[in-house]
């Protein structure tokens, strides 16, 4: 099983995780969809999303844009990181994720 975390704003993936309205959390088996939930995000600080979400149990996060120090952190903690994703519904790209279809490009952070 994964649970895959995707950053939104206004319902497309947020260019930055760490400045999001909500994020999408999939918990997948075998390459399907079994649960979505949508979650508000304790306001923002260094440090604190990595934690939260592997709280959460979540082993894959899909960004626009990350700094390198969350990157290192959630890697520290095993979880995923793919960075580059397009600005498209949160459930568009978990569905190209599981399918090996998400074309990435250069990370959209530059901190």
């Amino acid at each position: 099983m994964k649970k895959i975390a995707i950053p939104s704003s206004n319902g497309l993936l947020g260019v930055h995780f760490g400045h999001c309205e909500h994020f999408y959390i999939y918990e997948t088996k075998g390459g399907k969809v079994k649960k979505t939930d949508v979650i508000t995000p304790p306001p923002h600080q260094p440090d604190l999303y990595p934690a939260w979400l592997y709280e959460k149990n979540v082993t894959d996060i899909i960004a626009g844009g990350m700094g390198q120090e969350a990157i290192d952190n959630f890697k520290h903690k095993s979880i995923n990181v793919y960075t580059g994703a397009p600005q498209k519904s949160p459930d568009e790209i978990v569905q190209n994720f599981l399918n090996g279809t998400l074309e990435t490009t250069t990370n959209l952070c530059d901190h």
